[in-house]
């Protein structure tokens, strides 16, 4: 026999494919940038998505500590470019999911799964949030800006 809530539970798995990245709302204290084990970006050169169009990874051998995470480099040379203006490097949103920061919630992000729009980085959850997020960009950046930072508190 069928009652509400049975199908209010089969509505919700229903719609689960498209939230299930959107399971963690934001909570008190979220550090300022997403970080695996205290590394940016899982580690990808924030500078090669703009020069060599593609994420690259870093290296230990060329980190430097910036907004509370530690940040590799492909190269020292890129290392020196990302210090001389990491805000024009460093991706929007610390990082975390754009797509998810549009909806109001916080999640974690793939390097894979990047664009950059007006000369700005944005990562995603995947590749699959990646193209939801791309059907919209202007759209999704405007309401993600209205939640960043405060989203963190």
């Amino acid at each position: 026999m069928l009652n509400r809530r049975t199908l209010l539970i089969a509505a919700a798995a229903a719609a689960a494919p498209l939230a299930a990245f959107l399971t963690r709302p934001a909570v008190a204290a979220e550090p300022y940038v997403f970080a695996v084990d205290g590394i940016a970006i899982r580690g990808a050169d924030p500078v090669a998505f703009f020069s060599q169009g593609a994420p690259v990874q870093g290296s230990a051998d060329h980190a430097l500590m910036w907004d509370g995470a530690t940040w590799h480099f492909s190269s020292a040379a890129n290392m020196e470019m990302f210090m001389a203006d990491p805000r024009a490097y460093a991706p929007e949103y610390g990082g975390y999911c754009a797509f998810a920061m549009s909806k109001g919630y916080i999640a974690t992000s793939v390097p894979e799964a990047w664009t950059i729009h007006d000369g700005k980085l944005y990562l995603n959850y995947s590749m699959s949030v990646r193209r939801t997020w791309s059907r919209d960009i202007p759209g999704n950046i405007v309401l993600a800006d209205a939640q960043w930072p405060a989203i963190l508190a």
